[in-house]
């Protein structure tokens, strides 16, 4: 089971952030001591604020103690895209967008949550969130209060999906800790590996948040009532929403540090349950409670069925959950190649991507330690960490080939979310990553070969604008690569939420398939690849249909 013969290249890139523009310098302290500190901040998200077809970058601002309880800082960075036509250049708007709200974030989840056509910011923080609404033009109002999503506590990763599947995408929120940075705890009293630090292991948790869409601009806080709350108050971390069992409605995935995850099952009537621990993915391969921190999802062997990969702190190495069907997986880290070298990192943002267009999906990690005092520390890893990547070698294992792909060519950073998308328009996945005290990296995909690609941008009409949870099956030969369209992921951050595929050395591509979430399901026809491709919902052939909507029952 292959895709025509691929051109062999090992992926290649370049760290182009200071010369496109990408320099506006975070506020932060690297001598991080209170987890307010040490876990604040991290999320970046490509997204197109204008409609122009480039894609623009956000980035949350780090803050610190002092600052925060002096009113905080401005919660994101965007950064617009030029449109000159010729170099690739960014400028900071962000004043000029209206995203002056101030207060300490974590992550930032993209989507169009009033169907206007036009991409929204959530951005997660410490104390409270901000939903802003896009006016055209990268011109942004701040809307919280109205919409009544602000949440509160210390909310970690946010991710949007229609788990309703009404038309308008909904918004959960995991949350970390509580903890208070007027009342902080003496530090000699929290000791790690001698070190003076807080740590979370013993603190209270906060329960998660779950908002439905009423699709009046207004939403509703339904966790407890749809069975996501976390009434256990587990240190919730990274979110992944997706169809896991193939029955066309969005299942949800959530990380927590030091306890099980969970694996939310949609039982289609607007509540879920939890199957983490009979599905395999609540921990780790022998059962080892672990501090989870990302996950995200692709079909890695291109049976249609949703792998997991999931990322950890120190000296814990990273699980590949292999998807086998009926709700039930395996970790396969150890025979994949991944869990040896991804043991020793802190380990943060996490990407499936096909960077070589080859047609099958590598692997991109991000790490780097907590806090710079713990340099030094014994058996302790470094704060600032090599990125590592993780080469699909299309037999269920994976080689690591980060050094000759130049993501560490420069001085190495402590980093932390990632975000992917295709920022030249160029057919090649290039990389978003956040660094902790710098500004973020943009590594522009410069890799060299004959394979062939198609992007897919996805228009709902009956479904949400986006497309969101949208499931694409491309066939091409005797392959079909699989995949849905996000709004949320890898840690709290946000990818392109246009469909990159790699067909490998086919110039063309047989057909698509699209199970809408309205229950439409329809075929596109082939053609040449190497180009965008904008798909309508209704403007197919209409095929047999899945799981039907209750509307259609």
């Amino acid at each position: 089971m292959t895709l025509p013969l691929a051109q062999p290249a090992v992926p290649h890139f370049r760290d182009v952030s200071t010369e496109v523009g990408i320099r506006t310098l975070p506020h932060t302290n690297l001598d991080r001591r209170y987890v307010i500190e040490t876990m604040s901040g991290g999320g970046v998200a490509f997204l197109d604020c204008d409609n122009n077809g480039k894609l623009d970058i956000a980035v949350v601002n780090d803050s610190s103690i002092d600052r925060y309880l002096a009113g905080g800082d401005p919660m994101i960075t965007l950064y617009r895209q030029d449109d000159n036509g010729k170099t690739l250049h960014f400028t900071d708007v962000t004043a000029a967008a209206g995203l002056t709200t101030k207060g300490w974030a974590t992550g930032i989840a993209v989507a169009d949550y009033d169907n206007d056509g036009l991409p929204d910011i959530y951005v997660s923080g410490y104390g409270h969130n901000v939903l802003y609404h896009n006016l055209g033009g990268c011109k942004f109002t701040d809307v919280t209060a109205k919409a009544g999503v602000a949440g509160g506590g210390f909310s970690a990763g946010a991710a949007w999906a229609d788990y309703d599947r009404d038309g308008f995408v909904d918004l959960y929120v995991a949350r970390y800790v509580s903890t208070d940075p007027r009342h902080l705890p003496d530090p000699q009293r929290k000791v790690y590996k001698n070190v003076l630090t807080e740590l979370p292991d013993k603190m209270p948790g906060e329960t998660n948040l779950l908002y439905r869409n009423r699709g009046d601009g207004t939403f509703e806080e339904v966790a407890a009532k749809a069975g996501v709350q976390n009434p256990q108050k587990a240190h919730g971390m990274g979110i992944c929403w997706g169809d896991f069992d193939g029955d066309a409605w969005p299942d949800l995935y959530v990380t927590n540090d030091a306890s099980s995850n969970f694996l939310f099952h949609n039982k289609r009537v607007g509540t879920f349950e939890d199957i983490g621990l009979n599905s395999g993915t609540a921990y780790g391969e022998m059962g080892q409670t672990f501090g989870n921190m990302a996950c995200d999802l692709a079909d890695l062997d291109h049976n249609g069925r949703f792998d997991l990969f999931v990322t950890r702190f120190a000296g814990q190495p990273a699980s590949l959950y292999i998807n086998d069907g009926h709700n039930e997986f395996h970790d396969a880290a150890d025979r994949a190649g991944i869990a040896v070298p991804t043991s020793p990192p802190v380990k943060w943002g996490a990407n499936f991507a096909d960077f070589d267009n080859s047609g099958w999906h590598d692997l991109l990690m991000a790490s780097g330690n907590f806090s710079t005092l713990l340099d030094g520390a014994p058996s302790e890893p470094p704060f600032v960490e090599p990125i590592e990547l993780f080469l699909n070698q299309t037999n269920g294992t994976f080689r690591e080939v980060a050094a000759d792909t130049g993501l560490n060519a420069g001085p190495l950073k402590s980093r932390r979310g990632t975000a992917l998308g295709d920022v030249n328009n160029d057919g090649r996945l290039d990389i978003l990553v956040f660094n902790v005290g710098a500004p973020p990296s943009l590594f522009l995909n410069e890799t060299r070969n004959d394979n062939h690609w198609i992007t897919l941008r996805l228009v709902g009409t009956k479904s949400n604008r986006m497309g969101i949870g949208a499931r694409v099956t491309v066939t091409t030969g005797n392959i079909k690569q699989v995949d849905e369209v996000r709004a949320g992921g890898s840690y709290l951050s946000t990818s392109d939420p246009r469909l990159h595929f790699g067909l490998g050395s086919a110039p063309y591509f047989d057909r698509i398939e699209i199970q809408w979430p309205s229950g439409l399901h329809e075929q596109f026809t082939g053609g040449p690849g190497d180009r965008f491709i904008s798909l309508v919902e209704g403007s197919g052939t209409s095929l047999p249909s899945g799981q039907a909507h209750p509307k259609e029952k």
